[in-house]
């Protein structure tokens, strides 16, 4: 639990180096150009982190939580994603899963990044904090948006390989609604992941 614990301070001071960011347009947001290397000096912490497949303990662990929710943010935006990673492992099974798997974005100093471009005429602020319970963000545009955007999963798989062991595979899609009600899909990842639980229940 002190990890968890350490998570939270992590995100706390990466939140306020993120809070109240403009991208304007034409401006790219990136993610690491604005939170810095995370370090003991700044007053980060040891976290949970993911390494080949394994949990590990590391200096400011955490933050891929926050990679996670600007990923989620941006998807429900007329935002380009141009910069995403995903974890090559599938680590832990859908217990209380409430958006689909590989919708969200891993991050590591310096060269795993999350960037995000404003293609758009418009400028947006992103906000984050936390609660007692919650990360929350939402994104804020300075004029309105006309269209509506979901985030949905397709052609989700799991291939048994000759190893022996199990892969997972999907697509995460952005579906745009227009105000004159035409629908615009754009796919915004791609997923391959080993696996590192039996996927299936035995009878």
């Amino acid at each position: 639990m002190y990890l968890q614990e350490n998570k939270r301070t992590n995100l706390k001071i990466a939140i306020s180096h993120l809070n109240n960011t403009i991208i304007k347009p034409g401006e790219t947001f990136s993610f690491w150009h604005q939170v810095g290397r995370p370090t003991k000096a700044k007053g980060y912490l040891e976290g949970l982190i993911l390494k080949q497949g394994k949990i590990e303990k590391g200096t400011g662990g955490g933050l891929c939580q926050l990679g996670n929710l600007l990923f989620w943010i941006a998807a429900h935006s007329p935002l380009t994603i141009t910069e995403r990673h995903r974890h090559s492992f599938d680590v832990f099974p859908d217990v209380n899963r409430n958006v689909p798997f590989g919708a969200g974005a891993t991050l590591s100093y310096n060269y795993i990044d999350l960037r995000i471009k404003n293609e758009t005429q418009n400028s947006f602020i992103l906000k984050l904090w936390l609660d007692d319970e919650y990360l929350n963000g939402e994104l804020l545009s300075s004029e309105k948006i006309k269209s509506e955007f979901s985030v949905v999963e397709r052609n989700h798989i799991i291939k048994q390989q000759n190893w022996g062991g199990y892969t997972r595979h999907n697509q995460i899609f952005r579906i745009e609604t227009c105000e004159n009600g035409e629908i615009r899909e754009s796919l915004l990842a791609e997923n391959h992941a080993i696996m590192m639980y039996a996927p299936f229940l035995e009878g």
